[in-house]
């Protein structure tokens, strides 16, 4: 699990490959829980939270990358 810290010094190529293995393990964990062999249920959440983040970067990158390409006339 990386902090947001980590996360912002990762490229764009990184962290989608973060993303794709985070949602990956998520998947597994969910696919655990329903057959009741999960050991740690607090690892869906942390596997949740560090996809929010992932996501929230890449639209904060996004959006920066708008206002730079088209500035605003006034």
């Amino acid at each position: 699990m990386a902090n947001a810290k980590e996360l912002r010094e990762m490229s764009n190529d990184q962290l989608g490959f973060t993303l794709t293995e985070t949602k990956q393990k998520l998947f597994k964990l969910r696919f655990q829980s329903s057959t009741e062999k999960l050991d740690a249920p607090s690892m869906i959440r942390k596997n949740r939270r560090e996809i929010a983040r992932i996501l929230t970067i890449l639209r904060q990158r996004e959006i920066a990358a708008a206002k730079t390409a088209a500035p605003v006339a006034s």
